[in-house]
C-alpha cells in the first residue's frame, strides 16, 4: 500500500490524497458503504459499481466469522471473490461489538467472551484471533482488536479501557508479523485510537499508536452518543497529532454534516450504516436537506427523487411513486432511497475533494452544511 498526499486545505486542515492498493486506488477523503455481512444491504454489486461507485466497502469480521464462516471464505478464495467484488475491501476487528453486544460479552485481558446474537453459542475473540479471522477473510485494510467504550464512561473506565486497547494492539501487530498473506496480495493493519471524550487519554493514545508507525491510523470510540460538538473536539485534538504522511480513518461516522466537519479536521476515510439504515425507514438525503418521503406532503409530488440537478445516480422515480412504494410496503422502494442514498454520500466526498483540489473547501462546506441541515 501507498498514500500519497495530494494537497491540503489553506484554511483548514482537510487534504485530497489517493490510497494505492492491490485492488485499486481510493481517493481521499472516501466513504466506505458498510456491507456488515458481505453485502451491502439491499443492493447488488453491479449497482454498486455502475451507479454508486465506491473505491472501497468495509466488512464485519464478527458477523462473517459466524455467518458464513472464515472457513467457507477461506474455500471461495477470500471475500474479494466471496461476493463478486473487485475493489478494495476493509474488515473491523470485532471490536465494536465489545460496545453493541454489551449485554452478550465479557471482557478478560486475555480477550473478549461473545455469545452469539443467533444461535446463543460462545465465541471467545483475542487479538491474535482477530488478525487470523481477517487473514482468512481477505480485506485490503483490518483493524486492530480494540475495546470501543460507550458513552457516557466515567475517566477510570475509559483509561483502563484505553490501555487494554494498547496492550491487545502490541499482541495484533506481533501475530501480523507471524502471518502469512493467503491470497497473494498484501493486507494492511490500521490500529484504532480510543480514550473516550477524554482530551488526555485522547493525546495519550493518539501518540501511541502514531508510534507504532502504522500504514494508516483509525479513530474508535465517537459517534456513539455523544453530542458532535465532543466528537469534532476529540477529532482535533486527535489529528494534531497524528502523521500527516499517512491516511485517517473516523471509524462509525456519520451525518452529511459530521462528514464534512471532520474532513475539515483532517479526518481522509468513514463508514456508516446511516446511508443505508435510514433509507429503509424513508429518510433521503439530498444536497438541500432532508426528506421523509413516508410524508403525506409528497403525495402528489411527481418530481424526481433527485430533482435539485445533483444528479447522484439516474433514479428517474417521483417522489409520488417511491412514497407509494413504502406505503404497500413494496421493498423496492427501500432499495430505490439506499441506491440514492449511498451515491449522495460519493458525491458529497468527491465534491469535497474536489473543492479542496481548487481551493475553495471551506466557503463551499458552509454553504452546504446550511443546505444540509433543513428538512424539507
Amino acid at each position: 500500500m501507498k498514500f500519497s498526499l495530494h494537497q491540503t486545505d489553506s484554511n483548514s486542515k482537510a487534504r485530497a490524497g489517493t490510497i494505492l492498493t492491490d485492488h485499486g486506488e481510493i481517493q481521499t477523503p472516501i466513504f466506505m458503504p458498510v456491507g456488515t455481512s458481505g453485502t451491502v444491504k439491499g443492493v447488488h454489486q453491479r449497482e454498486l459499481e455502475n451507479d454508486i461507485k465506491p473505491d472501497i466497502i468495509l466488512a464485519n469480521t464478527y458477523h462473517l466469522y459466524l455467518r458464513p464462516t472464515t472457513k467457507i471464505i477461506e474455500a471461495a478464495g477470500g471475500i474479494h471473490k466471496f461476493i463478486n467484488w473487485k475493489k478494495p475491501v476493509l474488515t473491523d476487528s470485532g471490536g465494536y461489538q465489545v460496545y453493541s453486544l454489551s449485554a452478550n460479552r465479557k471482557i478478560k485481558e486475555e480477550g473478549v467472551k461473545f455469545k452469539s446474537h443467533i444461535d446463543g453459542s460462545f465465541h471467545f475473540f483475542t487479538p491474535e484471533s482477530a488478525i487470523s479471522i481477517q487473514r482468512k477473510i481477505g480485506a485490503d485494510i483490518i483493524m486492530a482488536f480494540d475495546e470501543c467504550t460507550p458513552y457516557p464512561c466515567d475517566f477510570q473506565y475509559a483509561k483502563t479501557s484505553m490501555k487494554r486497547t494498547h496492550r491487545w494492539l502490541d499482541r495484533c501487530f506481533a501475530q501480523n508479523e507471524k502471518e502469512d498473506f493467503i491470497y497473494g496480495y498484501s493486507q494492511t493493519l490500521f490500529p484504532i485510537i480510543q480514550g473516550s471524550v477524554y482530551k488526555d487519554l485522547r493525546k495519550e493514545s493518539a501518540e501511541y499508536i502514531s508510534n507504532k508507525n502504522a500504514f494508516g491510523n483509525a479513530i474508535g470510540g465517537l459517534s456513539v452518543g455523544e453530542p458532535a460538538e465532543e466528537m469534532y473536539e476529540m477529532t482535533e485534538v486527535v489529528t494534531a497529532l497524528l502523521p500527516e504522511d499517512k491516511p485517517r480513518y473516523l471509524m462509525g461516522v456519520g451525518t452529511p454534516i459530521n462528514l464534512l466537519e471532520n474532513i475539515s479536521l483532517g479526518i481522509d476515510m468513514f463508514d456508516c450504516v446511516m446511508p443505508t439504515r435510514n433509507a429503509r425507514n424513508g429518510m433521503i438525503f439530498t444536497a438541500n436537506g432532508k426528506i421523509n418521503i413516508k410524508n403525506k406532503k409528497w403525495e402528489l409530488d411527481f418530481s424526481l427523487l433527485d430533482s435539485d440537478n445533483y444528479c447522484f445516480v439516474d433514479i428517474s422515480y417521483s417522489k409520488s411513486y417511491v412514497r407509494h412504494l413504502f406505503t404497500v410496503n413494496e421493498m423496492l422502494g427501500k432499495q430505490i432511497c439506499t441506491i440514492h442514498n449511498l451515491a449522495f454520500y460519493m458525491w458529497l466526498v468527491r465534491e469535497s475533494r474536489k473543492h479542496i483540489l481548487a481551493g475553495d473547501f471551506i466557503s463551499w462546506k458552509i454553504k452546504m452544511v446550511k443546505q444540509l441541515d433543513q428538512r424539507l
